[in-house]
Parts: structure tokens; sequence; C-alpha cells
């Protein structure tokens, strides 16, 4: 069992040596961004968004499968207003905290142990949602 999850933790540390590097960690480069200082954060956004792009084209294109040789659907998202209050909620608290989820253990790992506390904030925030979800649909 825990051979097979070595593969994760593989992808995991380059995943954080890829954010290190490019300093998407950086609380400096995130303040920059939301104050419209510099073009790094939203180059960084943009080459992922263009790739996202290109690998939904192709897989569905070639209809390639997952690994274990199952399809791959792609569900149409309905529009909710509610997204954008949570953007907004997400936005902010990314610009005082210069922590968005994806980097936040690579935070953590660069010895940002202050960023516990956003990590804990998003932990909480989804149990929250997870919780209280379908009353929020209606």
């Amino acid at each position: 069992m825990l051979y097979r999850n070595v593969k994760f933790l593989i992808v995991g540390i380059l995943f954080g040596i890829v954010f290190i590097k490019s300093e998407v960690i950086s609380w400096f480069r995130i303040q920059e961004m939301f104050r419209l200082q510099s073009f790094h954060m939203y180059g960084i956004i943009g080459s992922a968004i263009f790739v996202g792009m290109i690998s939904v084209f192709i897989i569905k294109k070639f209809k390639i499968k997952t690994i274990s040789g199952e399809d791959i659907h792609f569900h149409t998202k309905i529009f909710n207003k509610g997204q954008v209050y949570g953007g907004l909620i997400f936005g902010v608290g990314w610009a005082i905290t210069g922590a968005c989820p994806g980097p936040l253990f690579a935070q953590i790992g660069t010895g940002a142990t202050v960023i516990i506390v956003p990590l804990l904030s998003a932990i909480l925030g989804t149990w929250v949602y997870g919780k209280f979800r379908e009353s929020l649909t209606h």
C-alpha cells in the first residue's frame, strides 16, 4: 500500500520544487500581483491556464483514458452567484495571507510555519462548506 503511494510523494515533491523555484510561494511576488506591480504571477497563472486548456482539448480529441483505463468525463458547470462570493473571499484571503491552497505545503516546507494558520483555515473552510453545501444551493 505504501509503495503505491510513493509516486504521489514524488510528484508532490517535484511540484513543491517547481513552486519554490518559480517563486509562486513568495509572499512578495503575490503582493506584487495584487498591487499590479509585476507580470510574474499573471504569467505563471496564464501559462497554467493555457496548459490546462491544451490538455483538456487533447483529452477530448483523442478520448484519452485514465491510467486505470476509465473514461474521462467533463461535466458542465452551472453558474451560481455563490461562486462570485466565494471567489472574492478566496482572493481577499490570498491577498492578506500570501497563500493559496496549492503552495501551502511548499511554503510550510520552506520554514514559513506561520502558513499553518491559513492551512488550518482552509481545512476549516472546506469542512464548513461540506457541512452546509446542500443548504447553500437552494
